[in-house]
């Protein structure tokens, strides 16, 4: 077996697990299959929601293209187990400024999405942003094109899990990613469900293997989307609240949830064993 610790912001997890002996205890080709298939759908919406984004933009609608940005990010968001392994293309669709400054690089040298945030929030403006915008679809169709490539197996969706969690509560929860428009809680929810589709698909294996634990796992899913629910005004949809309307205490009770659900999901290796 092998043990690899995690850490997730207020807790460090111990994810035991050995992910190579993929065919060994149980067949999980329609799993992986399955999941490919979620992740497509996802950036086939992301595509179409990139397309509604730059439409605005050029038209100089700043209002819907406040709007639609941080929607058309859960789609990104909820798929980085795979998108990620597609590290140029994630770097120019995804990176913050920060991420640029620590390669020693500047803004002429950034692109896509929170570059455009920048201009839309810091200057209330979609001007400068058409050539930028241009690139970004560019990228999100090239992704689209590639995304079929990837091979999946069971190690990319477990880790993948735990990976998505481990963004919330080590970067995100301090608000570093969406620091002009305050969207965070977008892309806490996105990760949240990206996690949690993977979850769903694995759980009637995991339930042959140990029913307590999927069942730990699901009471912890929910503890995470009831605190979520809080700062969402629609019922339908997502309208979260800015980050910035959070006290420390609120995040702090993120964080904390987070890690709950982060241990037993470390475990689910046990579906392999």
């Amino acid at each position: 077996m092998r043990i690899r610790k995690i850490v997730m912001g207020l807790a460090t997890l111990v994810f035991i697990g050995n992910f190579q002996v993929v065919n060994a205890a149980v067949d999980l080709a329609k799993a992986t299959e399955t999941y490919h298939q979620f992740v497509i759908e996802q950036i086939d919406l992301l595509v179409a929601d990139t397309e509604k984004f730059v439409k605005a933009l050029k038209k100089g609608d700043i209002k819907q293209a406040k709007k639609i940005y941080p929607l058309a990010r859960m789609y990104y968001e909820r798929s980085e187990p795979i998108a990620e392994s597609f590290g140029d293309l994630d770097a120019r669709i995804d990176s913050r400024l920060a991420d640029i400054e620590e390669e020693g690089k500047n803004e002429k040298d950034w692109s896509g999405f929170h570059k455009i945030e920048k201009i839309l929030w810091e200057g209330n403006t979609t001007k400068g942003t058409e050539a930028i915008a241009n690139q970004l679809l560019m990228d999100v169709k090239e992704l689209r094109s590639k995304i079929p490539t990837v091979e999946v197996n069971a190690e990319l969706m477990l880790t993948g899990a735990v990976d998505l969690l481990n963004e919330v509560s080590t970067s995100k929860i301090t608000g570093e990613e969406e620091i002009f428009s305050k969207t965070d809680l977008y892309d806490f929810q996105a990760n949240i469900e990206g996690a949690e589709k993977i979850y769903q698909i694995l759980r009637p294996y995991l339930l042959q293997k140990d029913k307590k634990l999927a069942n730990e796992i699901e009471k912890q899913f929910k503890a995470v989307n009831t605190l979520l629910a809080k700062y969402n005004s629609s019922k339908k949809g997502y309208d979260f609240v800015g980050y910035d309307k959070l006290s420390s205490a609120d995040i702090k009770k993120l964080a904390e949830a987070v890690n709950k659900l982060g241990e037993p999901l470390s475990k689910m290796g046990v579906v392999l064993d």
